[in-house]
């Protein structure tokens, strides 16, 4: 599994002109989910996603999580996470689960962010054409692969 996590201001994600999720302070947390991704795969991520000290302290230093900052989450399916780009400029997905197995793992991904947080989570909705408009903070911008421990 991957994470393509941002600190933001905010963010949103539409579909079809109407907005689906949007939070305020928080992260926009891009997933991908491989063939190979376990429950202990997302068990890691959920745990270093609410861990990740990259939120400013009264100092200025990235000392707090977002749970420390009363920070939201916006959760987005996004299998380009997993292209290859290693021949030719047209990247492959082939590293991409299919569907079937990657919309449960998303799915229960979701739903460990709301157990953990005790918080709804925001989402955009699995498969679908979105558009996703957010403020960078910082910029904070940071990528977890599961399989990179």
């Amino acid at each position: 599994m991957r994470l393509l996590i941002q600190r933001v201001k905010r963010a949103s994600v539409e579909i079809e002109g109407i907005v689906k999720g949007a939070i305020e302070k928080g992260l926009l947390v891009l997933v991908g989910v491989t063939h190979e991704d376990t429950e202990e795969d997302l068990e890691y991520l959920a745990q270093k996603l609410l861990k990740l000290r990259i939120f400013d302290d009264e100092q200025g230093v990235m000392n707090l999580d977002v749970q420390q900052v009363a920070g939201e989450l916006l959760v987005v399916s996004q299998f380009t996470l997993l292209a290859s780009t290693r021949k030719g400029n047209r990247p492959s997905y082939i590293a991409a689960a299919p569907e079937a197995v990657s919309k449960p793992m998303y799915e229960r991904f979701v739903a460990r962010m709301e157990s953990l947080t005790g918080r709804k989570v925001q989402t955009g909705e699995f498969g679908a054409d979105m558009q996703i408009e957010l403020i960078n903070d910082g910029p904070v911008t940071i990528w977890i692969d599961s399989k990179n421990r």
